[in-house]
């Protein structure tokens, strides 16, 4: 089961991204690094190890949201724990109206995914994660891009190393 909760939008201007992974880096610390922030957040199932974590942003109809993407050998989870107003379209009857959000979660088992791809446009480049039941999400931002795709491939196919795919280009 796919779990997504809340949309929140963090402006994607170079301010903002900045204090963004400093606060993200402040919480890491506080709370007694990564493994402990990623249980707290998403639990733990038996025999689960963290493998990686990745500041990134996730996409969504509302813009990029920033937060980190956790990376285990049971799940791939994406959490983002900055609250921002995210705009909800008028109704029949209704104003327009904005909404806060405080944080965002998206969990997938490993066993739910079926594709790892990647893309690039002319300025960033993409991962999206395919869920059997099609599912999609992208992902971009990354400091570690090329590190980050070739674990999320091995963790698809752990007995074989992942060629490089051919990018889609998007332009």
């Amino acid at each position: 089961m796919v779990e997504m909760c809340n949309v929140v939008k963090v402006s994607p201007n170079l301010a903002d991204t900045a204090m963004a992974r400093i606060q993200q880096g402040t919480k890491l610390l506080a709370e007694g690094g990564t493994e402990k922030v990623f249980s707290r957040t998403f639990g733990s199932l038996p025999e689960e190890k963290l493998l990686n974590s990745y500041a990134c942003y996730l996409s969504t109809s509302t813009g990029p949201v920033i937060g980190t993407l956790y990376v285990s050998n049971k799940r791939v989870a994406f959490c983002s724990d900055f609250p921002l107003l995210a705009y909800r379209s008028p109704t029949a009857g209704h104003h327009q109206q904005w909404l806060h959000y405080k944080t965002m979660k998206v969990v997938m088992r490993v066993e739910q995914l079926s594709r790892v791809n990647s893309s690039r446009n002319s300025s960033e480049r993409y991962i999206q994660l395919v869920t059997v039941d099609n599912h999609e999400f992208w992902f971009m931002g990354f400091i570690s891009f090329d590190r980050a795709l070739k674990q999320l491939r091995e963790l698809l196919h752990p007995t074989t190393v992942s060629p490089p795919s051919a990018e889609i280009l998007i332009k």
